[in-house]
């Protein structure tokens, strides 16, 4: 069922007439052009496709544009700020915790949402917040050290 559905995307007012059963992915990407939004397993396993609504990851996969209505949504396009990448993206980068990338914009928002939740989270409670996130090749460690960089405020703090 087509319905108007409004919510704050990436801090900016959005509109938009759509069914509301439809995937938030598609609406992100195909609707509205924000690719940074990975389609990986498509059944919420993966993380590749995580955002943010209201501040917590979600997985855009499965969940439905209508559950946005009057919500903010946040991709990884909205994170950075004056040209200024958002201290999780560059402890991404100080700690090369990327490589092929695809995994890398779930892993981010995902740790926003950690870091929201806990600013001064263990290993081991970084670790099982990530646990859900794939990242086909391998960079664990260095996500976990970037997220560690981020919590203790090496790369300045503006959450």
């Amino acid at each position: 069922m087509n319905r108007s559905i409004r919510f704050q995307l990436n801090g900016q007012p959005a509109s938009l007439t759509v069914d509301v059963e439809r995937k938030l992915l598609w609406v992100l990407r195909t609707d509205l052009g924000l690719t940074g939004t990975k389609y990986g397993c498509g059944a919420a396993h993966c993380g590749a496709c995580t955002v943010l609504v209201d501040g917590k990851a979600v997985r855009s996969c499965m969940h439905p544009v209508g559950q946005v209505d009057g919500k903010a949504v946040t991709t990884i396009e909205g994170l950075a700020a004056n040209a200024e990448l958002h201290p999780l993206q560059a402890a991404f980068v100080a700690h090369d915790a990327l490589q092929c990338g695809f995994c890398t914009p779930g892993m981010v928002l995902t740790a926003c949402s950690l870091l929201a939740q806990n600013p001064r989270p263990s290993r081991e409670e970084i670790i099982n917040a990530m646990d859900e996130n794939l990242c086909r090749c391998g960079g664990y460690l260095r996500i976990v050290r970037a997220i560690e960089a981020a919590s203790a405020g090496a790369q300045g703090d503006r959450s």
